[in-house]
């Protein structure tokens, strides 16, 4: 699905220096290259803070912790979508609200969020899946309404731009109270381990997140909350430096691939390719079609035996998973997450993709149908 050998290839020797530097420092934990990545990200984000964390799970629970929920608040968040964004809130002995996605960006809108208020909502975490921005304008203007605190999991779509009607330009992760993402290795960001960031514009939130994240202290063995420990370690913060400057160039390269995968299927009218927001740029972490035909196990069955690696992000819709059942009303029908899990078929996407391996796999689907 990714190729991150050539990647690495690529960046063989800047990257092999960083890391040999951060070695020679021995400067392993919260060394300079951390902050420094902080600051670069930071920087590209357009964001006040970022707080580096050991993945993109401890990212969301750390944020969740930040905002002061008690047991029982409820917290909207999409069915259709990793487990990681609804554990963390179940784990917190906080509610999942789970609640349906638009069908053609599989994001949340905020008709869909309005429906699901309640007195007790306390949070919404919009999921800016497979990389393309949630409804943000909507839904903020919804949350400062209501007094509802914003979580956007950006774990997929690090990079993408959302634009508001007053023309202002914002990154995905950075229009909420806190933002979160993953440097899993097959990020569009990815480091060569596990690691996470959070980022806020809200001076006391970033504090809080910071102690949090260290132990609850602000003070080396003064513990003012209960905190965790969650770092994210100097050589990974070394190659995440390297990496970032190339950010905007990985996802122009997603983006041409997309577009050719999109012009070799768009008279297929058994698939319905990607949607694309208006208002929202697209970084490609998934190429995700949809088989309309109910064939696409069939499909998948048959790229695989042609040699063509296939993804279903998601085949079980997390209101339907047995972890959440004592949150979840057992008569919950989420119309459209079902239908997407019984359709959703991700393809190769990444940086270093040729026309020749996308040619392949392009005939491969067409020779299907």
């Amino acid at each position: 699905m990714v190729d991150l050998v050539s990647q690495y290839q690529h960046l063989k020797s800047e990257i092999d220096q960083a890391v040999l530097e951060v070695i020679g420092s021995a400067r392993y934990i919260n060394g300079p290259a951390v902050k420094e990545f902080e600051k670069n990200l930071a920087t590209y984000l357009n964001v006040k803070h970022v707080i580096a964390c050991a993945n993109g799970t401890d990212a969301l629970q750390i944020a969740l912790m930040a905002l002061g929920l008690e047991p029982g608040d409820e917290v909207i968040v999409p069915s259709f979508t990793y487990v990681a964004t609804a554990e963390v809130i179940g784990l917190l002995r906080l509610k999942p609200v789970m609640v349906d996605v638009d069908p053609n960006t599989f994001n949340l809108t905020a008709d869909i969020v309005k429906a699901a208020i309640t007195p007790n909502t306390k949070a919404i975490v919009p999921v800016h899946l497979y990389g393309q921005s949630s409804d943000m304008e909507d839904i903020l203007a919804l949350s400062k309404k209501k007094g509802i605190a914003i979580v956007e999991d950006n774990a997929q779509a690090i990079g993408a731009e959302y634009t508001f009607k007053d023309g202002s330009v914002h990154r995905t992760g950075t229009m909420g109270d806190i933002g979160t993402t993953s440097f899993y290795p097959a990020k569009n960001l990815g480091c060569y381990g596990d690691g996470g960031a959070i980022f806020t514009n809200n001076d006391d939130l970033a504090q809080k997140i910071r102690m949090i994240a260290n132990h609850g202290q602000n003070k080396r063995y003064y513990h003012v909350m209960i905190g965790v420990n969650s770092r994210l370690d100097s050589i990974q913060a070394a190659i995440l430096n390297i990496k970032l400057r190339h950010l905007d160039a990985y996802s122009s390269a997603r983006q041409q691939v997309a577009t050719t995968y999109d012009k070799a299927f768009e008279k297929i009218t058994e698939l319905k390719t990607p949607a694309r927001q208006a208002n929202s740029t697209h970084v490609f972490h998934q190429y995700t079609l949809r088989v309309l035909n109910g064939q696409r196990n069939e499909l998948q069955l048959y790229l695989k035996e042609r040699g063509v690696p296939t993804m279903i992000y998601y085949p079980v819709p997390l209101n339907e998973q047995k972890a959440f059942a004592p949150f979840i009303d057992k008569n919950l029908h989420l119309e459209y997450t079902k239908m997407l899990c019984d359709q959703v078929i991700s393809l190769p996407i990444h940086t270093e993709m040729d026309s020749e391996t996308q040619n392949y796999i392009i005939e491969s689907v067409k020779s299907f149908f």
